[in-house]
């Protein structure tokens, strides 16, 4: 680690108000999108790596209009990305939900608009994490560091609803296992960042604890290039722009985030148009921040949220061949595509691409050939 990096640390770390802002330096690094969810990718994603998705704890939402006359358990699902159909089931069996504080009645019954549902989500049993033979894209790898590309729907660690087919379960079963940083404990191990569920592309794994303490500070002093593709809603104008608008918890909802929402952290991301075609426009985004769903939050803070996003997009029916390929992603269409940063060892600078996967590659395809008709 160079001079320079640990005084940029130190002079963060003044501004830092508690203990456990300060761990994150040494610890898991938040990379959102990054990796995911409160409790998700994310969210479909995961938490924010202090442990609060074992916690569980209240989440809430007020019914939109958007969703009135449908299943209750659907629209849980939907809004509360920790949670399957089959967990709020189960939820809603036991009491747990209520609508406009009365226990729900059943799965299938009907909200309306301006409905508040409150989920009381219970603590998560610890596990004992299980090597799994899953296949991994490894793009990198040496003594030190591995470079993956994750595949979209893999969760990175286990989590609520997410206990197995993780990428963690995957590193177990792979060679070289016990060689991985263990800073962030057992059911993490090697896990310096995430980027969310849905959310495919290019992670970093630290093969020892040096290399995980050097990644993570260069995650803390945002010094790691870390660029996405994403398709977003409706026309952007501008051709490029930068979104500096800061992130905190939603106040209504626990598992989302929110622009200036429960104790805002400075967010900034950077965006080039790439393409576009007329109802959706085709992105770059560059983070130089990386909080918890960051683009998804910033995207939709201006009015273009994330084709496919089901936590921060716009409810949109799709119709044709686009609405059937849309249909099968099952998510926000998102890619973490270029990674660089300074190898923990050597210092030289490495940088990693990875093509975008088939199922964006589809959808891309087919807007083409719909702006040329």
């Amino acid at each position: 680690m160079t001079k320079e990096m640990d005084q940029k640390i130190e002079q963060k770390n003044q501004g830092l108000g508690t203990a456990d802002e300060q761990q994150k330096t040494r610890g898991e690094a938040p990379d959102q999108d990054p990796s995911e969810s409160p409790a998700a990718d994310d969210c479909d994603g995961q938490s924010a790596g202090d442990g609060s998705e074992n916690a569980g704890g209240t989440a809430g939402f007020v019914v939109g209009a958007e969703n009135a006359g449908d299943r209750l358990d659907k629209v849980i699902a939907e809004k509360v990305e920790a949670l399957s159909r089959a967990q709020t089931k189960k939820l809603i069996d036991e009491g747990r939900v209520l609508v406009d504080g009365q226990a729900a009645e059943a799965g299938k019954q009907k909200v309306a608009a301006g409905m508040e549902i409150s989920i009381d989500i219970p603590p998560q049993e610890e596990l004992e994490v299980q090597p799994e033979d899953i296949p991994l894209d490894i793009v990198y790898e040496d003594d030190d560091v591995m470079v993956v590309n994750k595949p979209r729907g893999m969760v990175v660690h286990p989590a609520t609803g997410n206990y197995t087919g993780t990428l963690v379960n995957a590193l177990l079963h792979y060679p070289g296992r016990e060689h991985l940083s263990d800073l962030n404990g057992e059911d993490r191990p090697g896990i310096v960042h995430r980027i969310d569920k849905d959310t495919s592309g290019l992670l970093m794994v630290a093969k020892n604890n040096e290399a995980h303490e050097n990644l993570a500070k260069q995650l803390f002093v945002h010094s790691i290039n870390r660029q996405y593709v994403a398709l977003v809603q409706d026309n952007i104008k501008e051709d490029e722009g930068t979104i500096d608008q800061p992130i905190g918890r939603d106040r209504h909802n626990r598992l989302r985030r929110a622009v200036n929402g429960e104790n805002p952290k400075r967010a900034v991301t950077h965006f080039q148009v790439l393409e576009r075609f007329g109802f959706c426009t085709l992105v770059r985004c560059r983070l130089e921040t990386g909080r918890t769903h960051q683009i998804r939050v910033h995207m939709a803070f201006i009015k273009h949220p994330l084709i496919g996003d089901r936590l921060y997009g716009f409810k949109k029916t799709w119709k044709g061949t686009l609405g059937k390929l849309l249909d099968r992603t099952h998510g926000q269409l998102l890619h973490a595509e270029v990674i660089g940063f300074q190898h923990p060892r050597t210092g030289e600078y490495m940088e990693f691409s990875a093509s975008i996967p088939q199922e964006f590659r589809d959808v891309l395809d087919c807007l083409r050939k719909e702006r040329e008709k």
